[in-house]
């Protein structure tokens, strides 16, 4: 079965998203991103144990400094699913999509 999720999706894959650190996040919206989410993998079925609780606790730490500066937090998020979970990853990609054209362009984006 081919999902489909929006063009407009960029996905980069990393061994775990435990690996993924605040300052990829930043610079993902400083490269003009206007949305950015990070998958990671249910929580207690992380392979490496708990990357996946170490991203979270980066993502919702970020959400927070967002909104100290003047940013829609709602432009960042984390997911939790099994690599089984194909429809609802291509949801998560609509959902994400839709949530960034709401929002309109990113303030850092637009020269904040």
């Amino acid at each position: 079965m081919r999902l489909q999720y929006p063009p407009e999706v960029e996905i980069i894959l990393m061994p775990c998203s435990g690996r993924v650190d605040i300052i990829h996040l930043l610079k993902a919206f400083e490269a003009g991103f206007d949305a950015v989410f990070v998958a990671g993998c249910l929580e207690g079925e992380c392979h490496y144990l708990t990357g996946n609780i170490r991203a979270k606790k980066r993502v919702n730490k970020l959400k927070k400094d967002l909104a100290q500066m003047g940013i829609e937090p709602e432009r960042l998020e984390m997911f939790n699913l099994s690599s089984s979970e194909g429809p609802r990853f291509a949801a998560i990609c609509q959902e994400m999509t839709d949530r960034a054209y709401k929002l309109g362009p990113s303030p850092i984006k637009t020269g904040w």
